[in-house]
């Protein structure tokens, strides 16, 4: 069984946003993992790691509603939920941010707002958000820019701030840094914390050892189909 419960500094345990019992994934006979049971508390940050192979970034997608699995229960801040369909009341909590973001060939502001636009935000409203996901970033001298004359490092920040503009509950992050080196990593890097300083939660599948080390920050490990906590 597996908890991911986080404990305040104060003692204070923090409830749970999402939990699932009984996930499996297959594909055709193999059976990729069996998790007995994953619970994810609001407001905490938890890395994913695991061997190349091992299943990492398809359980984000699947947590994600992009992919599906055999599940046995699902709760949702605390009401139980059928993950398919997947709910819209976490479509909207939960945004998945692949490790090769995927941009429309428009300015990176809209981008960011893209999402904003597509839940029918009024204008100034969703402007006012996307100046500051793209303040947040450090991308704002980039608002008219082409997307596809980004770094790597500054696709990246870009496809945070489209995320967070969201007010995502839960942020999944697939190898946010694994392509990225200097001072473009540890930009990224500097960002997962204020995630969870905004009263978000974010779970990063990754092998960096400088995310796995962030102060706070819980360890799950994907190993022969199980899920443990390290």
């Amino acid at each position: 069984m597996v908890r991911g419960t986080a404990v305040r500094s104060g003692g204070e345990r923090r409830r749970a946003l999402l939990g699932v019992k009984g996930l499996r994934k297959r594909y055709g006979e193999r059976l990729l993992y069996d998790i007995g049971c994953m619970e994810v508390a609001t407001h905490s940050a938890y890395v994913l790691t695991g061997i190349n192979g091992a299943g990492k970034s398809t359980l984000l997608r699947v947590l994600g509603g992009l992919e599906r699995a055999e599940v046995d229960s699902m709760r949702f801040e605390g009401q139980e939920v059928n993950p398919h369909p997947y709910p819209k009341a976490m479509r909207e909590a939960i945004v998945y941010v692949h490790q090769h973001p995927v941009m429309f060939s428009t300015s990176v502001a809209h981008n960011i707002g893209y999402g904003l636009d597509v839940r029918g935000l009024p204008k100034a409203q969703a402007a006012a958000r996307v100046e500051e996901a793209m303040a947040w970033a450090g991308v704002a001298h980039l608002r008219d820019a082409d997307p596809a004359r980004l770094s790597g490092g500054e696709r990246q920040r870009v496809a945070l701030a489209r995320a967070r503009v969201l007010s995502p509950k839960l942020l999944l992050l697939d190898e946010p840094t694994a392509n990225l080196d200097g001072q473009a990593r540890e930009q990224v890097i500097e960002l997962i914390p204020t995630v969870v300083e905004a009263g978000g939660s974010v779970i990063i599948a990754c092998h960096d050892r400088d995310l796995i080390g962030l102060p706070g920050v819980h360890r799950l490990k994907l190993r022969d189909g199980k899920l443990e906590v390290r």
